[in-house]
């Protein structure tokens, strides 16, 4: 069983039964499943075979599920991308990922157009609408690119489901590597479906549930969570596009939603916002990712709107559910939860064995859930992946009762608003200014970001602004990973042999 024949089995005995809505446009599980259908025949028409890779640059539209499930059901591999990254960081990704197709918003065409040259295998661009204008191609893709309504137009029978090997790639997300460069975790089809299940079944989630989508679905928290878990039992996605706490609160009082799932600083948002109360009646279930929910506002959450926050931990690497807070059982505020169904969690020391209960350990992963590995990148993969388990850099507590802690994030990791910044990247593009000498990034908390990302720099020219070193970085970095703060040292902490100590700069933030 994969999502794909998953969807067409549902699709099958409940045609009429809404799948998604996005404003005001249902689409059925027919519907959803004949457009994806048609996808993916269109893409075989256009020389695309099965085990092509095809990047989706989109927000949260119903292309996106349409435009995965039609990927996968002729065979290819998708790779989705975040719409907000650079042209320079964008093009990295398509290139080390091999892409022969592209799926992105019409907004987008001129980012693609900067990348495309770059791209020796690109075969087609699919060209998504944001509005109800003509979409206007640029002349120097007309060759390749064609609009979705016009591919969709095209009609034809759609394409049977291409059979797959369950060992094989479905989905290559990017997740930024400690040494800057993102690396791409290849999951497969058993991975995807496997998580989508357990996590549904976990989480009771059946055909009467409406599952609100604001989450970017190219992070893989939505992709899993409020995406494909929903699908597998025939619930409904109500697709918001964009995040705000007037957006949500609408649509869950219209469309009487019963799941909501969110970062904690979108929790914070909701519960700053005016009295909306009422417009939470109808769920039954919040779940919080990303990053860890401080209790207070689980509490004070809870309290206000009368719904459980169920907390859990995931890494791309796993698909990327490996604990929730049971739903059956009591929950434990701050703590991630317990294993969730066919996977096991377990805490080691640094030789792999398992540390007594209370204990302080590397958190490591195993089951149908973890990646096959990361793609061209076989040392990395080696370190990550051993003996059957995923060593997934997070330090952690088990108790008594099984239910884990995360003590810390991985030694360097910067969590903005539920997105992973790696310093090492930020550093090494202000290490490109030629008015900087030395430059240590860190994370400082912040009430309703989580972390900001804060630079120490030690610079050339004294006349070098803060406001400078801002600019450079917006040219480089998507928004969540530019410095908000910056602080000018005549010299940075180091060890004997000379390396930077972030651990120090932390330290002084704590004081």
């Amino acid at each position: 069983m994969t999502i794909v024949s998953r969807l067409e089995e549902i699709a099958s005995a409940n045609p009429t039964k809404p799948a998604m809505k996005f404003l005001d446009r249902t689409f059925t599980y027919a519907q959803t499943n004949g457009a994806s259908s048609l996808v993916g025949e269109a893409l075989k028409k256009r020389g695309h075979e099965k085990g092509d890779h095809i990047a989706f640059l989109l927000g949260n539209t119903p292309h996106f599920v349409i435009g995965l499930y039609g990927v996968l059901r002729m065979g290819g591999v998708t790779i989705p991308v975040n719409p907000t990254y650079t042209p320079s960081e964008c093009a990295y990704i398509l290139q080390d990922a091999d892409v022969s197709g592209i799926v992105c918003l019409d907004v987008l065409l001129p980012l693609v157009e900067k990348v495309a040259p770059s791209l020796p295998h690109l075969k087609t661009i699919v060209v998504c609408p944001t509005s109800d204008e003509e979409i206007e191609i640029p002349d120097t893709l007309k060759e390749k690119a064609l609009s979705v309504n016009a591919l969709l137009a095209e009609g034809g029978t759609g394409c049977a489901i291409e059979p797959v090997e369950e060992d094989d790639v479905a989905i290559i997300l990017y997740t930024s590597g400690t040494t800057g460069r993102p690396k791409g975790a290849m999951l497969t089809h058993r991975n995807v479906y496997s998580n989508a299940r357990d996590v549904s079944d976990y989480l009771k989630m059946d055909e009467n549930d409406r599952v609100i989508a604001t989450l970017p679905m190219f992070h893989v928290f939505c992709l899993t969570v409020a995406l494909n878990a929903p699908l597998m039992n025939g619930a409904m996605l109500l697709i918001v596009p964009k995040f705000s706490p007037k957006a949500v609160f609408e649509v869950a009082r219209e469309e009487k939603a019963t799941i909501f799932a969110g970062v904690p600083t979108m929790y914070n948002f909701l519960y700053q916002h005016d009295d909306h109360t009422e417009d939470f009646e109808s769920l039954r279930l919040c779940v919080s990712g990303g990053a860890s929910m401080p209790v207070a506002l689980l509490k004070n959450f809870e309290k206000k709107f009368n719904v459980a926050i169920s907390e859990g931990y995931g890494l791309s690497e796993a698909s990327p559910v490996t604990c929730f807070n049971p739903l059956d059982r009591p929950r434990k505020p701050g703590s991630i939860g317990t294993s969730i169904m066919n996977v096991e969690n377990k805490v080691v020391n640094e030789l792999g064995e398992e540390v007594p209960r209370g204990e302080v350990g590397e958190l490591i992963v195993r089951g149908p859930n973890v990646m096959k590995g990361y793609y061209k990148q076989p040392e990395e993969t080696a370190a990550t992946l051993k003996g059957g388990w995923l060593y997934t850099g997070d330090l952690a507590t088990q108790d008594e009762d099984g239910y884990f802690t995360i003590v810390d994030r991985k030694k360097d990791l910067v969590i903005v608003g539920g997105y992973n910044v790696y310093p090492r990247e930020v550093e090494e593009v202000l290490y490109d200014h030629p008015h900087i000498v030395e430059v240590a990034v860190i994370g400082v908390p912040h009430p309703e970001q989580g972390e900001l990302v804060r630079a120490y720099i030690v610079k050339k020219d004294p006349e070098l602004t803060e406001a400078e070193i801002i600019a450079y970085c917006q040219e480089s970095l998507a928004k969540y990973k530019v410095p908000t703060e910056i602080e000018f040292l005549e010299e940075l902490p180091k060890n004997t042999t000379g390396k930077i100590l972030r651990r120090s700069l932390k330290e002084q933030v704590q004081i």
